[in-house]
């Protein structure tokens, strides 16, 4: 649920401030709402009878994705996750929960969907992006724990290591945006972004099958979910960037960029919204004043 402020007539008048903080906003927003609900009490105490209730309606952005989107990217040095970014192009809180490493089964084993559940607020809206480590054969003897059973629906697998049940990506993610819709949360459902489409020397943009899941899983969804196709927006940017500068933005490998590369995808992103690329999501209204464009 959303937290309500009480307001007195001897608080002062001029509103409550904006508060903003990308390090940690959730512990902070929660710190600074603790403070006004003290002095909310303090104040019925000597002035009696509250006068209006203020609902605080500026929500917080969530991200749950891997290691394109977490802070420091591969955890090399040298890339960084385009979700440290994102918060540049937006009026609101950003609070970047993606691991490195993590595919959409991984991130509901490990419990970092109910985590992200427990922190969301009515109003609040999460952007769930995975795909880059959801590929491989869990039934084999070799199970990563992070491969997806391969399908678009109710398909289930069996792990060749543990024994578990394993479902499709669109399973593990739908459930998450169900989970998170029910406690008031609006869910943007992102596509994986692209490796480095000219890493051939010529554009290739053959999109990977998650990013068809991620669409119909938000379509499976339904109310409360929106679609984006990152890949889409990413890609647009890279075919006007051209070759050397797109391959100058992956230092290490093909799928990790440099901070100047996860900004160029944040940006990107920030366009997508912008134009309504997919349709319009929640997210437009908390756009800043002056959106990227970069493609």
């Amino acid at each position: 649920m959303r937290t309500i402020i009480i307001v007195y007539r001897s608080a002062c008048r001029s509103g409550i401030p904006h508060f903003r903080s990308h390090l940690n906003p959730d512990r902070s927003i929660m710190h600074f709402t603790s403070a006004l609900a003290l002095a909310s009490l303090a104040a019925l105490q000597v002035s009696g009878t509250p006068v209006e209730l203020v609902e605080r309606a500026t929500p917080t952005l969530y991200l749950a994705g891997d290691s394109t989107m977490a802070k420091d990217g591969a955890n090399d040095g040298d890339t960084d996750g385009w979700g440290q970014y994102i918060g540049n192009y937006l009026t609101i809180p950003v609070v970047n929960k993606a691991i490195g490493g993590r595919s959409a089964r991984s991130y509901t084993d490990e419990g970092r969907f109910t985590e992200i559940a427990g922190l969301v607020q009515s109003g609040d809206i999460v952007v769930i992006e995975f795909g880059h480590n959801d590929g491989g054969t869990p039934v084999s003897s070799t199970d990563n724990l992070r491969s997806d059973c391969p399908g678009a629906g109710s398909e289930t697998c069996i792990s060749g290591v543990t024994g578990a049940t394993v479902y499709t990506f669109v399973h593990y993610v739908e459930a998450a945006a169900k989970t998170l819709i029910a406690k008031g949360a609006q869910v943007i459902l992102s596509s994986q972004t692209p490796n480095n489409l000219w890493e051939t020397g010529t554009f290739v943009a053959t999109a990977p099958r998650f990013v068809g899941y991620q669409k119909t899983a938000a379509e499976e969804v339904g109310t409360g979910a929106t679609f984006v196709d990152h890949f889409q927006a990413v890609a647009n940017a890279y075919l006007k960037r051209g070759s050397v500068k797109t391959n100058a933005l992956y230092p290490n490998d093909h799928t990790h960029t440099s901070p100047t590369g996860a900004i160029l995808v944040a940006q990107s992103f920030a366009q997508a919204i912008n134009v309504a690329l997919n349709g319009t999501t929640p997210l437009k209204s908390y756009l800043t004043a002056s959106p990227p464009v970069v493609w």
